[in-house]
């Protein structure tokens, strides 16, 4: 059965548009998606059912979205919200996280990028956005743990989008989890893309870095991993 998902933002254009776009790009990812223009209406959705995950703008009005957060995780702290704004803003991020949020993803993001932080957020992961992420580990907003290996990763794909600046961002992350040695498959269920993207991904970034197979690229580049 696929993910229960609620769009919570005030700006209803944004709001039809996503909801449009994550039904079109959700395969069998994504069940059902509703959608609220602010907290007490997300609250009041709550009341009749509810979802996995939860796509929360942060101000809005009536009740903005940090304090809903906290409310719903006190209620239902089984429901995986993940922060979804155009607002780059170190205390927004702090009091998101501490209020229950598991992810705090901005704006400009491709589709498929966000279709795959919605499956790892329902897994039980963190995911921030790249600028945000490599803030957090001066900061003690989420566990030691999991900043380490957030920003391990987000300097792994840094580095490598540095080394080969033609790599879009999906493929910089298809290539650092080779580089980790994962097969195919693997990377699919990280990633929760299909498996036959991941090797269109793969062809590509072949190419680009100008290897001819998997493990070429390993011996040529895993010190950028490690």
């Amino acid at each position: 059965m696929g993910l229960r998902i609620m769009i919570v933002d005030d700006q209803q254009l944004f709001a039809s548009s996503l909801k449009i776009v994550l039904g079109s790009y959700c395969g069998d990812l994504i069940s059902s998606i509703e959608v609220a223009h602010d907290g007490t209406e997300c609250l009041e959705l709550l009341a009749k059912s509810l979802p996995d995950v939860i796509l929360m703008d942060i101000r809005m009005p009536k009740l903005d979205g940090v304090e809903t957060t906290r409310i719903v995780h006190a209620e239902h702290p089984q429901i995986r919200i993940m922060m979804l704004t155009t607002f780059d803003d170190d205390a927004y991020v702090a009091k998101a996280l501490n209020s229950g949020a598991t992810g705090y993803i901005l704006k400009n993001i491709e589709p498929d990028e966000l279709i795959s932080f919605i499956g790892s957020v329902a897994a039980g992961n963190i995911q921030v956005s790249s600028s945000i992420g490599f803030r957090l580990f001066e900061d003690s907003i989420v566990n030691c743990e999991d900043k380490k290996e957030l920003v391990k990763n987000l300097k792994a794909i840094e580095l490598i989008r540095d080394r080969f600046p033609s790599l879009k961002r999906r493929e910089a992350e298809v290539l650092c989890l080779i580089l980790k040695g994962m097969e195919n498959y693997q990377i699919s269920q990280k990633l929760f893309i299909a498996e036959q993207t991941v090797k269109n991904y793969t062809s590509m970034i072949y190419k680009i870095i100008g290897v001819d197979n998997r493990l070429h690229a390993i011996r040529l580049l895993s010190h950028l991993v490690q």
